[in-house]
């Protein structure tokens, strides 16, 4: 179970509200922990927009992240923490979002009630403008709210308001990264990187490859890949790796698939989650799953491609 920091936390920002009063989105221009400074004031907003939208100036305060969140801008300064690196995935309550995330049209004019749509689109093409629809969904692209230093992405869609990226990470065009998940450390992202999963520094994440989360079929364990593995293109896992660990390409290993090991026996995997200096493949002339001990590297990522710069 995740030990929730304690807290209090703070932000100031422009809240997206649609015409009944529903929070839709909020943006912190300021946001940290503690108590907020002298002078934290909501920025002053009226602004209508093409769907009969309003921009507000907001201030939010949380008591301790250990409670659950109480409202949709409570939700939003939770994951704006995440994003900005503030905290941690699994170092806040995150307990009953769903609930509280409307699910918007995310267009180019702003979030819109999805069933306000087609409404706003004929306003704004009277106008000459055209409204492009991006997503429907409770979370938008993190990009569009964060743009932490030091990282690249190459396509912003693919990563979630939430996620956590570290200094050095590069998410290529077919990685995604969810909300309470993400790198702690220089790591390739080519793969999926669910919900509530973190990848330890000097990773690397293969394309096609995929981690098994919370809201993925990983039930309630989470998984978490240690410093310097490597998972291979189109593998994936539903089991903790250690540090130091490879998971061939095209091998995929679930908490309950049968691992043969060095001396022939075979063990349930989840016995292995989170152990170090493993190596796990397919065996190509028996398709049997086998896994042994590894020591050296299997390349390590490319340094160039990982500068902060």
């Amino acid at each position: 179970m995740s030990e929730f920091l304690t807290d209090a936390a703070w932000g100031v920002g422009v809240a997206t509200v649609a015409p009944d009063g529903t929070v839709l989105d909020v943006w912190f221009t300021r946001l940290g922990l503690g108590e907020a400074p002298a002078g934290a004031a909501a920025p002053e907003t009226d602004r209508v927009g093409p769907a009969g939208t309003t921009s507000k100036g907001v201030s939010v305060v949380v008591k301790t992240l250990a409670d659950e969140p109480v409202d949709t801008a409570d939700v939003y300064l939770r994951l704006h923490l995440l994003s900005h690196r503030i905290v941690k995935p699994h170092t806040v309550n995150l307990s009953g979002i769903f609930g509280l995330l409307p699910n918007n049209a995310w267009t180019n004019h702003g979030p819109i009630p999805a069933e306000d749509v087609n409404d706003a689109r004929l306003r704004l093409r009277a106008e000459g403008q055209y409204l492009e629809v991006k997503s429907l969904d409770k979370f938008p692209p993190m990009a569009d709210y964060v743009t932490p230093k030091g990282v690249r992405i190459a396509d912003a869609s693919r990563v979630r308001l939430g996620a956590h990226l570290a200094e050095g990470t590069t998410v290529m065009h077919e990685g995604f990264v969810n909300f309470n998940a993400g790198t702690l450390g220089n790591s390739m992202v080519e793969g999926r990187i669910s919900a509530g999963v973190v990848v330890g520094d000097g990773s690397d994440i293969g394309g096609g490859s995929s981690i098994m989360g919370t809201l993925s079929g990983g039930g309630k364990e989470v998984i978490s890949i240690g410093a310097r593995c490597l998972l291979g293109a189109n593998a994936g896992i539903g089991i903790s790796l250690g540090d130091n660990c490879v998971v061939a390409a095209g091998c995929y290993v679930t908490a309950g698939s049968k691992v043969t090991l060095p001396d022939g026996s075979v063990v349930k995997a989840a016995s292995l989650s989170g152990r170090d200096d493993l190596q796990f493949w397919t065996n190509t002339q028996t398709g049997v799953l086998e896994v042994r001990p590894r020591s050296g590297t299997w390349g390590e990522l490319n340094a160039a491609l990982h500068s902060a710069q």
